[in-house]
């Protein structure tokens, strides 16, 4: 008989040796959400000057805005109501994703989005140009 044999190995464990499969810690699946170039080049920005801004009633956030795209008006509602008075929106230059399929917000069709840029519980804050904007209309790349 060998010293091993003396003293065999338990078979099995306590239930407070065992770790529960709700202790063990699981990995999150890490997802890729990056995108291709031909998935980039489907979504269409445009310059746009916006010609009305208001509130929309009942909201704390959004602005319903008619911006101009050189070949059409529309409507686009954004979130920007915390960042911008709508009377010093009107007559700026943004930049909108003119491809978007229309969304109701608040009982507002909007039909595109503005561009806006924010840090993490910053207000949104648009992307615009400068003193020389582009033509209307004209394809943000």
């Amino acid at each position: 008989m060998t010293e091993s044999d003396n003293h065999p190995l338990p078979t099995s464990t306590s239930d407070s040796d065992q770790i529960s499969s709700a202790e063990v810690p699981r990995a999150t699946p890490e997802v890729d959400t990056r995108i291709t170039i031909d998935e980039f080049m489907k979504v269409e920005l445009r310059v746009a000057k916006v010609v009305t801004a208001e509130r929309v009633p009942k909201s704390k956030k959004l602005i319903k805005l008619e911006v101009d795209l050189g070949s059409e008006v529309r409507v686009v509602v954004a979130g920007i109501a915390g960042a911008y008075e709508p009377e010093a929106l009107v007559g700026r230059t943004v930049v909108v994703v003119a491809n978007l399929k229309p969304a109701k917000l608040m009982g507002v069709e909007s039909n595109g989005m503005v561009l806006a840029a924010s840090l993490e519980g910053d207000v949104p804050m648009l992307v615009g140009f400068g003193d020389q904007p582009p033509t209307l209309g004209a394809r943000v790349r």
